[in-house]
């Protein structure tokens, strides 16, 4: 299988980016997997701008985005927002998945008009989820 180059959890909850981290080494689908805390910190990876800044390059373009919507700072939909505002470089081929405790269908809704937002996938991530995305966005990685 060819590997992501990197996938970037974007979540508050410090269990769920554990459970989503385990998951995502367990199907060994990237060797690179960093976790925000929220939005900003999310922005910030992306743009080598607050505490990512490096003198040496930039981080790895994550190739695969996990989003949750409800986060203090900024939340999924300012971070969607903002990232459509990147440039071509910051933003890459990302593709970004809204991955939420939340069974409010007017989110799925907004989230299918965002162009930032590629899918939507109920929490807790599951091996079954993440084939799914795999499947779905990333068929050229899969063996």
């Amino acid at each position: 299988m060819k590997k992501l180059n990197s996938v970037l959890l974007v979540d508050d909850d410090v269990a769920t980016n554990f459970i989503s981290k385990m998951l995502i080494k367990k199907a060994g689908i990237t060797d690179h997997i960093e976790t925000t805390l929220n939005g900003r910190q999310a922005l910030d990876y992306l743009t080598n701008t607050g505490k990512y800044e490096k003198s040496d390059g930039i981080f790895p373009q994550p190739m695969l985005i996990l989003l949750d919507i409800n986060m203090p700072v900024m939340d999924g939909w300012e971070f969607a927002e903002a990232f459509s505002k990147l440039n071509k470089n910051q933003k890459g081929k990302t593709i970004i998945v809204m991955l939420t405790s939340s069974f409010n269908p007017d989110d799925k809704e907004k989230a299918s008009k965002l162009p930032a937002i590629s899918g939507f996938q109920n929490k807790v991530l599951t091996l079954e989820g993440l084939t799914s995305i795999m499947n779905t966005f990333f068929p050229e990685h899969l063996d």
